[in-house]
């Protein structure tokens, strides 16, 4: 029998729906349908063979730790007893098997007290999507009658940041929109006094290229790039950005599990609100059906789903996975060809670079060359 890889973090679909209409959403507005005909919520009867599936996933491969993400649409639309009850069997069916790391992301437009005071008693950490500042956030974060998220994501990170609940603020999450100043994004961000920043990408492909694309110019580079000598030459370092920190760890030497660069196979499964197991969702802006498995909780376990063809594919990201092109570029080992999702052409495939190929190149090499020759000066003065 095939030697199992497992898995060690769950993307859990709570929710399908949202109470914002973001017109960047790679579940809603993108290539993939199959939301519309997934149980708005997820069933207790669900939650409950779910949580038994991944302790005994963990049970089996003797794993220290699990990680969970409860994730939507928007997860708290599924409702304070729902997700109770999930974090109950969780906690249950895990106790005495494995730790169990659970966050949740959320656009935070409906925090309230109620429910950090139950994400306290689970321990539930939660970061927040926002895009900067109220004109950078609302170009395409609205709510589906068009009016301003801003205020209600505000409010969400002002009761985030209270003195009780400052252990659970995990971070921010960021889109790059090219329409927005890069320089002042941050600011904004920074005025939450996150923990860290993720910044995201646009889900693109070959097929449907992110807006501005321009090899020649790379404009998602320059983008970031300034956010880089902002944060990394400031006095203190205010927040951590996990983008940067992969780059600069992986070109230093060390090993990074990133789906987003480095060459770390994927440890990461999706379960649907009807039990459905899934590919990580970003491949929801390939084409219909790119996440699907055929598989679900009730009649296979995630042993058997880590050996399915889909998933062996997926997860198979080492050199031999990538494009020709990128085995010869000079940063391969730190970009790892990029996102799978971005790779894809409806005629080869994933078998290309990344539509953020000429991007990523320079942004990693400007990391790059900047944090080894800081290393080497540091070291020469030691000497």
């Amino acid at each position: 029998m095939t030697e199992v890889r497992p898995f060690q973090e769950w993307v859990l679909k709570c929710a399908q729906p949202c109470n914002l209409a973001c017109d960047h959403c790679y579940v809603y507005e993108l290539r993939d349908t199959s939301w519309r005909s997934k149980p708005r919520v997820m069933a207790e009867e669900t939650a409950n063979r779910l949580a038994e599936r991944i302790a005994e996933h963990a049970r089996n491969h003797g794993l220290d730790s699990v990680r969970i993400v409860l994730h939507g649409g928007e997860p708290l639309l599924a409702g304070r007893r729902r997700i109770e009850h999930l974090l109950s069997v969780l906690r249950s069916e895990l106790r005495g098997v494995a730790h169990c790391d659970i966050s949740l992301q959320s656009n935070g437009t409906l925090l309230s007290p109620h429910w950090l005071e139950l994400f306290r008693r689970y321990g539930v950490s939660v970061g927040v999507s926002l895009d900067g500042d109220r004109e950078a956030n609302d170009r395409h974060r609205r709510s589906r009658n068009g009016r301003s998220s801003h205020a209600a994501v505000q409010r969400g990170l002002e009761l985030l940041k209270r003195p009780e609940n400052r252990a659970l603020y995990r971070g921010l999450l960021c889109t790059v929109d090219l329409a927005n100043d890069p320089g002042s994004v941050y600011e904004a961000l920074l005025v939450h006094a996150p923990r860290r920043v993720d910044f995201l990408l646009p889900h693109a492909t070959w097929e449907y290229p992110p807006p501005g694309h321009d090899p020649r110019r790379t404009p998602y580079a320059r983008w970031l790039v300034e956010i880089f000598e902002r944060w990394y030459s400031a006095p203190r370092r205010e927040t951590g950005i996990r983008l940067f920190e992969n780059i600069m760890d992986l070109s230093l030497g060390g090993e990074v599990r990133s789906s987003s660069v480095g060459l770390a196979a994927s440890d990461v499964i999706v379960v649907e609100s009807d039990g459905s197991v899934e590919l990580p969702d970003s491949l929801k802006a390939a084409y219909e059906g790119a996440a699907a498995t055929g598989m679900n909780v009730f009649d296979h376990d995630f042993d058997a789903v880590a050996r399915c063809p889909a998933v062996v594919d997926a997860r198979d990201e080492g050199p031999e996975a990538l494009a020709e092109e990128c085995l010869g570029c000079s940063v391969v080992r730190i970009c790892g060809g990029g996102l799978r999702t971005h790779r894809f052409h409806p005629r080869t495939g994933f078998a290309n670079p990344s539509v953020y190929s000429a991007d990523l190149r320079v942004l990693i090499t400007h990391i790059r060359d900047r944090v080894t020759a800081d290393a080497a000066a540091l070291l020469g003065r030691a000497s």
